[in-house]
């Protein structure tokens, strides 16, 4: 099929890409527009199958020209990290409420046959009741929350009043190879593999609901070729918490340090933003879809850990500054 991919120069869209490819599509993947006509992470991925178009999903007629003789739309373009949301909030509306907006009434009006829609777990809030299933309350903590809930209920809005075949995919939260150094995953790794004896991290207490990135494309493609489920909302995640500490612990245990960490106040959210829990419920895709998580957790962090190790792929990161 013909599949487009926004957000495919970043980390789960550029392994998406990859999946799509392996399985023998033909891919259009879109690289935020920049004038040094950087690809991100897509600079290392060639085959014939794969065109890369820049531009901006913010714009609705290049968005338009973005859908023409598309079969499938997986809309990963998004801004994603919640301190710098806290920053320019004004720029997620923008983003990700409008930019969603114009990418599904693009593709809706191109016929495109499917349309996923990616979410976010930071949706949720705190959990009010786990598992977190598809019915919990949303809550905005964040700048960067509400507007993936507007972005979602501009999704379903098209499916609603026009029949937009959309899917809205919510993944809990990914980690593995070339996740942005905003994360804690990566921010740990970094810190230990650059030598650093005191790790720079924020609150340790909350638990995430964590999935190798492998599983998240798994899941996403899962949901871009199930028949039928048009105007769902639907969580990829493992049904299995665990605190950022035991996080940490696992770490630098698999990397064999004795580094300790060092609370740094820039990284601690503002209280009533912090997300405490997050646990995800997956029994719907995994009665809806042929899904399954292949990955547990020592698993994926030994993967993202051997990555990251490398020295090309360390130096991408800056360790000693924190991103926010």
């Amino acid at each position: 099929m013909n599949i487009l991919v926004t957000g495919a120069d970043g980390f789960i869209g550029s392994h998406l890409v990859e999946l799509l490819l392996s399985k023998g599509h033909q891919v259009r993947a879109l690289s935020y527009y920049n004038s040094f006509n950087n690809w991100g992470w897509l600079e290392d991925v060639q085959s014939d199958n794969l065109e890369v178009i820049s531009g901006d999903i913010r714009d609705l007629q290049f968005c338009y020209t973005l859908c023409d003789g598309m079969d499938i739309v997986f809309h990963l373009g998004a801004l994603i990290a919640i301190p710098y949301s806290y920053h320019s909030p004004q720029s997620y509306i923008d983003t990700n409420v409008t930019g969603t907006s114009n990418m599904v009434l693009a593709a809706m009006d191109k016929g495109v046959k499917r349309i996923v829609h990616t979410s976010t777990s930071e949706v949720y809030g705190t959990a009010l009741y786990v598992p977190i299933d598809e019915k919990h309350p949303k809550q905005p903590q964040s700048p960067y929350s509400a507007s993936k809930i507007g972005a979602d209920a501009m999704a379903l809005s098209y499916f609603n009043a026009f029949d937009a075949p959309v899917v809205v995919a919510r993944p809990f939260n990914t980690y593995g190879p070339r996740q942005s150094a905003r994360a804690i995953i990566p921010t740990i790794i970094s810190q230990v593999a650059s030598g650093m004896k005191e790790i720079k991290l924020g609150d340790l207490r909350p638990t995430r609901d964590l999935n190798f990135v492998k599983d998240t494309c798994n899941g996403l493609y899962s949901l871009g070729f199930t028949d039928g489920i048009e105007g769902e909302t639907i969580n990829i995640g493992s049904n299995f918490e665990v605190t950022m500490k035991d996080v940490f612990d696992t770490i630098v245990s698999v990397m064999g340090s004795d580094a300790k960490v060092v609370t740094d106040e820039a990284r601690i959210r503002p209280g009533k933003s912090e997300v405490f829990r997050l646990w995800c419920d997956n029994s719907k895709i995994m009665e809806l879809t042929d899904f399954r998580p292949q990955y547990n957790l020592e698993a994926g962090l030994r993967e993202t850990i051997e990555w990251f190790q490398n020295p090309e792929n360390l130096k991408k990161y800056k360790a000693n500054i924190y991103n926010i």
